[in-house]
């Protein structure tokens, strides 16, 4: 491969991802409040999103993670906070899997629980994300759980003991940083990285973590997200929920 040649998949990921998150500027109109998302594709939204700003729409948006602030922030877009403007018009995220029901997997990047919140505070979520996240049963990234510091070795056994019950069974990590101390949320919590392979029933796992005490949010989005645009190499998918799908 010549010097400084990217691979040709990361150079159409990263392709995939600039046309959805262009796709889901279509959406926004002059004066709306906006929730902006984390992680790599929608990094690209907000890079978008500066331009037109820069340009003279009319925007206020809540931001649901430091990077993501200080990345909208540095574009000069206005923000503002969920206590300052509680209701949304649109939010626009990424996500780690899609099914076909528009059920999601989110957390990769460790902000779930704002994301969550940001989410359900607007009117619509639109996820973005290229072809890769599609996924026929959730489950093979591995579901980010955040949970407080707090007795932390018995929340993850209880954990696993819930999620065994709910039919999920797998290593569940702690999840690291890169300098190889625990990892901490904005929140200052932890995360378990649960390597289930597949979630058969995510709703009946999705209540079974919520009833363990320590458990501050999970990675699964359902019910959450309406529209999804999906960037493939023979162009762009808009996958609707349907009422079926709730």
């Amino acid at each position: 491969m010549p010097k400084g040649q990217l691979p040709v998949k990361l150079a159409d990921s990263s392709l995939l991802k600039e046309s959805a998150a262009l796709r889901a500027l279509d959406l926004v109109c002059d004066g709306m409040w906006l929730g902006l998302g984390s992680g790599s594709t929608a990094a690209r939204f907000v890079e978008a999103l500066g331009v037109k700003v820069a340009a003279g729409l009319k925007v206020l948006c809540v931001p649901s993670s430091e990077a993501t602030r200080a990345q909208a922030q540095a574009l000069g877009i206005p923000l503002s906070t969920l206590d300052e403007t509680p209701h949304l018009h649109l939010t626009v995220d990424g996500a780690d899997e899609i099914d076909d029901q528009l059920r999601l997997i989110k957390g990769g990047g460790g902000a779930l629980l704002r994301e969550k919140i940001v989410a359900t505070a607007s009117d619509q979520m639109v996820v973005i994300a290229d072809d890769s996240k599609l996924v026929k049963t959730l489950g093979r990234f591995p579901l980010p759980v955040e949970v407080v510091r707090f007795g932390f070795a018995a929340t993850r056994r209880m954990v696993e003991a819930m999620a065994a019950q709910a039919g999920c069974e797998g290593e569940i990590t702690q999840r690291l940083g890169k300098d190889g101390v625990p990892f901490l949320t904005d929140q200052g919590n932890f995360i378990l990285d649960c390597a289930f392979g597949q979630i058969q029933e995510p709703e009946v796992l999705a209540f079974a973590l919520k009833r363990v005490p320590g458990v501050v949010e999970h990675g699964l989005f359902l019910g959450v997200a309406d529209l999804a645009i999906v960037a493939t190499a023979g162009g762009v998918q808009l996958l609707q929920r349907t009422l079926s799908s709730e």
